[in-house]
């Protein structure tokens, strides 16, 4: 049995949703199909969770990392160690190496959710709390809405874009407010982490349509292999490395779990509830953040963060009902 036997079923994908992420009624005629798409949403549900739990752990992460090494030491020995356990997995299940044309999408892929935004948060974490940084990057679904739509031409409804523009308005007063009254260098690495990963996700949701979405994720991570050999050699030599157990934990945790078991079972779990469900999901991971925050780091959370958070989420949630409701007219 060869990979696309194996990595997602797609007579299950077929029952559950449609391809753009709506979900999809079986025929009441089609035998067995009730059990088939239960089962099937409970399961997409339970791995998209799994991977919102990964993603909300990165940035603590991060922090641990940062003790050990130094900002680009880590990003390039969490692509480098996320790289081969990708190329194991691809090697091991035999998938077939992408067609020529899905090469440029894969490399913007590559840039943004491999390369540019592990370095611009980490880079961010060195003056910003975890905290702090999980309310800005609580706006990543609303940058991602704006990115698909110009890629792939949607006209979300005016109900969706007023509560998008109502999350960046919170976003962006929060971020003010806790820098001082100005943006830091800190803020302005999140706010460009913001763009390069919704312009990953866009592009991988794309692509996701060819293949599936963990070999996506997998190709990106084997075009970056090499950047990821030379960028550790090069950054070790010339940063410090003072190994700790928090240090060596934060970069296998960010390597194996966030960058690529994350993503795998995400995309995973997106094939089979469908984008727009799987989206939902993903709004619970800047308080999750904040509660990892807390309690493996130590942090004192203000007042005004979990407000901002919960209020980006309120505005997150707004969108995804516009959403539906422009589906079902």
């Amino acid at each position: 049995m060869n990979a696309e036997d194996s990595a997602t079923p797609s007579s299950t994908i077929a029952v559950g949703s449609t391809a753009d992420g709506t979900d999809r009624a079986p025929a009441p005629d089609a035998p067995g199909s009730g059990p088939v798409v239960r089962r099937a949403g409970l399961n997409g549900t339970l791995l998209a969770g799994l991977g919102v739990l990964a993603f909300s752990l990165t940035f603590p992460s991060t922090a641990w990392g940062l003790e050990s090494f130094g900002p680009w030491s880590l990003v390039a020995l969490r692509s480098l160690l996320a790289a081969v356990i990708a190329g194991g997995v691809l090697l091991t299940t035999r998938v077939r190496v992408p067609e020529r044309r899905h090469w440029a999408g894969l490399a913007v892929v590559a840039g943004g959710v491999v390369v540019g935004f592990p370095l611009l948060t980490t880079l961010a974490l060195r003056t910003s709390t975890t905290s702090h940084a999980a309310v800005v990057v609580g706006l990543l679904p609303l940058t991602t809405a704006v990115f698909s739509s110009l890629r792939t031409g949607s006209r979300p409804s005016r109900a969706f874009w007023t509560a998008a523009v109502a999350g960046a308005g919170v976003v962006i007063v929060f971020t003010v407010l806790q820098s001082g009254g100005t943006l830091s260098a800190g803020d302005v690495f999140l706010f460009g982490a913001l763009l390069v990963c919704a312009a990953g996700y866009t592009e991988g949701g794309r692509l996701a349509k060819a293949m599936p979405g963990w070999q996506v994720i997998g190709w990106a991570l084997i075009l970056t292999l090499p950047l990821a050999v030379a960028g550790t050699a090069l950054a070790l030599t010339y940063e410090p490395v003072r190994l700790t157990a928090h240090g060596v934990i934060g970069v296998v945790w960010v390597a194996a779990c966030s960058t690529f078991f994350g993503l795998y079972v995400w995309y995973r779990g997106m094939a089979e509830i469908g984008v727009a469900r799987a989206s939902q999901l993903q709004l619970a991971q800047p308080l999750l953040t904040l509660v990892w925050s807390y309690f493996l780091l130590g942090e004192e959370v203000s007042a005004a963060a979990p407000v901002a958070a919960v209020a980006v989420l309120l505005c997150i949630a707004a969108t995804q009902r516009a959403g539906r409701a422009g589906r079902e007219r």
